[in-house]
Parts: C-alpha cells; sequence; structure tokens
C-alpha cells in the first residue's frame, strides 16, 4: 500500500555525469525552493516520494549508468516506494521517444533545456531574480560555473551538440549577478565550465569574449580563485592569458582537451588545427604563463587510428609533460559524423591498452613533477576530512579530477574552506603531503 501520498511532497534529484549536469541540477533545486518545494540533493533517507533524475549520455558506461538508474526507480514506483519520477538530462534529450516505449510508468521525460517545462509538473514558475540565489551541492567554498550551454564545434566523436544544442553564452551582467551571490555564501572558488570556455561570448558580443568575463569576476569581492576548464585548442584566444597574469586570482591553470595529435587524427577527429599548430599553442601558453598548469585528456581507438598514431601521440606526451592528463577510450555514437561515416574497428582491448600505456606514461611523469615541488610552500585550500588527514588542493589541481594535498590532522586544525600555506615534504605519483607553516 503506498503511504507517501499521504504526506507532503518532497523531491530528491539525482545527478548522473559531468560537473554541468550537475549546475543544471542546482538549479533546478534553486527553482524548485524558490517556489516552497521541499527539495534535496541524492538523499538517501527515503522521505522523497517524487525523484527527479538529471541524466547522463556521454559515452556507453555513462548511459548505461542512467538506465539502471531509471530502472531503479521505476521498479522503485511500480511497487508503491515512491509516487513520481521524472527523467531529464543528456539521455533524456537524445533518447526519450524510444525510452518511454520501453520505460512506460515514468511520469515525464525532459531534455536538457526544458527546465520551465519541468517546473510546470510541480506548478512551479521559472523565477529570474533566483539567479543569484544558487543551490550548491559542493562543499560550499568552490562552485562550478557555467558560463554558457551547448556546443557548435563538429567533433567526430562528439554527441554533445546533439543533446545540448547549440552554443549559447550567458551574459556578463548575469554571471557577475550569479558570482555575487555566490560569494555571499561563502563560495571562494569558481571552477568555469562549459562545453568550449573559449567560444564565449562570440554568440550575443560577436566577438571571444572571455578575457571580458575573466576582468569582471575577478573583482567580485570574496572571490579568491577562478579555474578555467574545457578549453577549445583552435581558435584558442591568448589576451584570457595576459589577464591570468594581471589577476592574482586566477588560477595559472588550464584544462585543454587536445584529444589527439598526429595531423591524420586531427583532420578524422575534425578538430580545426594540426600537430604544428598544437604543439606551438603549448609553447606559447607556457611561454606566456610560465607557472602554469596545463591538463588535456585525450581519446584513443577512434576509428583510424593507426598503431604510428598511437606511438606518435604517446612521444608527444612523454614530450610535453603535461601536468594533468586523462584518457577516454572511443565510444562509437550514432548520428555523430564518426559514428554515421566510420566503422569501430579497434577492439576494446586495443582501445583500453593503448589508454592504460598512456596512464602508466603520465604516472611517471606525475610523480617527477610532483618530486620538484618537495620542500616548497604552497596556498592550499582545505576541502575536506578524510581518517588522518585534512585534504586539500593547490591552485594547479581541480577538484576529484586532480592531485590532492595530505596534511597531518594530529598536527594542525583546519577548517573546511580556508585557505593554508603549506611546505610539501613529500609526495607521490598524484598525491603530495604537507605541513602548515
Amino acid at each position: 500500500m503506498k503511504t507517501k501520498t499521504l504526506k507532503k511532497n518532497n523531491v530528491n534529484v539525482i545527478t548522473l555525469g559531468c560537473s554541468k549536469n550537475l549546475v543544471d541540477s542546482e538549479n533546478l533545486i534553486t527553482q524548485l525552493r524558490g517556489n516552497g518545494i521541499n527539495v534535496t540533493h541524492e538523499s538517501d533517507n527515503n522521505e522523497s516520494n517524487i525523484v527527479v533524475i538529471n541524466t547522463c549520455g556521454f559515452i556507453d558506461n555513462a548511459k548505461q549508468e542512467s538506465i539502471d538508474m531509471i530502472l531503479q526507480y521505476s521498479e522503485a514506483k511500480k511497487n508503491g516506494l515512491i509516487d513520481k519520477v521524472f527523467v531529464t538530462g543528456c539521455l533524456s534529450e537524445r533518447y526519450k521517444d524510444d525510452l518511454s516505449k520501453e520505460i512506460s510508468n515514468i511520469d515525464a521525460w525532459f531534455g536538457t533545456r526544458e527546465l520551465p517545462a519541468l517546473l510546470k509538473k510541480f506548478k512551479a514558475d521559472y523565477k529570474h531574480e533566483l539567479i543569484g540565489e544558487r543551490f550548491i551541492s559542493t562543499p560550499t567554498h568552490y562552485a562550478y560555473f557555467k558560463i554558457a550551454e551547448g556546443c557548435d564545434r563538429p567533433c567526430s566523436f562528439c554527441a554533445i551538440p546533439l543533446m545540448r544544442g547549440k552554443h549559447i553564452s550567458n551574459s556578463i551582467e548575469d554571471l557577475v549577478a550569479m558570482a555575487k551571490g555566490l560569494a555571499a555564501k561563502g563560495t571562494k572558488e569558481l571552477i568555469l565550465i562549459a562545453q568550449d570556455l573559449t567560444y564565449y561570448g562570440l554568440d550575443i558580443y560577436k566577438k571571444r569574449n572571455l578575457s571580458e568575463l575573466l576582468r569582471h569576476l575577478s573583482d567580485v569581492e570574496g572571490i579568491e580563485w577562478i579555474r578555467l576548464q574545457y578549453a577549445y585548442p583552435s581558435g584558442f584566444p591568448m589576451d584570457i592569458l595576459d589577464v591570468m597574469n594581471e589577476k592574482s586570482n586566477i588560477c595559472n591553470y588550464l584544462d585543454m582537451p587536445l584529444q589527439h595529435i598526429t595531423d591524420s587524427m586531427l583532420q578524422t577527429m575534425r578538430r580545426g588545427i594540426t600537430k604544428q599548430k598544437t604543439i606551438d599553442l603549448v609553447h606559447q601558453i607556457r611561454d606566456k604563463v610560465p607557472n602554469i598548469a596545463l591538463r588535456t585528456t585525450l581519446i584513443t581507438g577512434h576509428p583510424g587510428e593507426s598503431t604510428q598514431d598511437f606511438e606518435e601521440m604517446y612521444s608527444f606526451v612523454e614530450q610535453t609533460k603535461f601536468d594533468r592528463l586523462g584518457v577516454f577510450t572511443y565510444s562509437h555514437e550514432e548520428k555523430t559524423f564518426a559514428g554515421d561515416t566510420m566503422k569501430d574497428v579497434i577492439s576494446e582491448k586495443i582501445k583500453k591498452s593503448r589508454a592504460e600505456a598512456i596512464m602508466k606514461l603520465q604516472e611517471g611523469i606525475s610523480e617527477s613533477l610532483n618530486q620538484t615541488k618537495v620542500g616548497k610552500i604552497f596556498k592550499v585550500l582545505v576541502d575536506r576530512k578524510e581518517g588522518d588527514y585534512f585534504i586539500g588542493r593547490t591552485e594547479f589541481d581541480s577538484p576529484e579530477v586532480d592531485n590532492e594535498v595530505l596534511i597531518p590532522a594530529s598536527q594542525n586544525y583546519l577548517r573546511i574552506g580556508d585557505y593554508s600555506q603549506v611546505k610539501i615534504t613529500e609526495s607521490e605519483a598524484f598525491d603530495l603531503y604537507g605541513l602548515v607553516i
């Protein structure tokens, strides 16, 4: 027998996928709360009778995780444990027609840009005045800060434009208002995200305008770190490096996914850049900001990748010595250029072995770079406490994906969200150890 319906509606929002999805969930929660609705994020107290699942459709593993989550709550609804299930996000945007035929008891399916329609299911209105009141699901001292939605790039392997639509920049005015609202609540670090940061402003200002946005955000009182993620190499606006040098609160950090390095693969992937231009860009960035930490991601096993292509990419990583690096194995996505025009002929075993080889190489590079930091002092933002250590990050590290600094709790009392000056005493491949001075 259902009992949930006897209680006031309680909504639980579940987020799958990337930080951009997380921001969407935070915006949804902000709007629901602004309309007087009880809502939590990924609550495990079983008090919710309505569930909203924000799905990911990026690659096969992410799709399967989203489908499994939908099936789990579909079954819960069938068994009378919850009353309603709504599905939104990337997977729903792309496959809602097919999924609705297979999973018939979901109450409604929504795409990535249908927040007002989703709110109507709760008899709620979208309130623009809440732009500076965003709910934060991360520790409050840092927040992911989405400056644009969608993507106009034609990369062969990527289905993001199909799920997120064309690029739409948020105005500088709105973003500054949001930053001020976050700072007022104690946020000290903004992690700027978009499908492509470097495209920012082309649609509304008719020019690449990331540098101007950075100048305005850096003036927001209380924001001590601004971090840049997901910069596209082709057409990279060098003036953002000038702002990075001018403004002390813009981290010397840049996440710039390169995906590959050989001319043949860059052309096949439709990346709009050559090997030499990529190498030149990396050198120019490091020349302009000598202390910068460069993070990149690569793809192994894209159709057409030969052994020689892979070996050339391996050598590029070995020579370039990125501070941070991640690797994806290629996922064949329907309705993408590669998915529709190429055959996925490279085995999963080879894709995985190539990815593991590059990550093993990167482990050695990271270990060597970390060793040079022993004895040096860094400003560290404390994120959390785990066991016997406080865990923090330097300006050269983003949450969850990069290195961490471990500080013995027995010798120091630190507050989560505070900055400390830390002297590095030991290093490992992906971690540093230090003492507060």
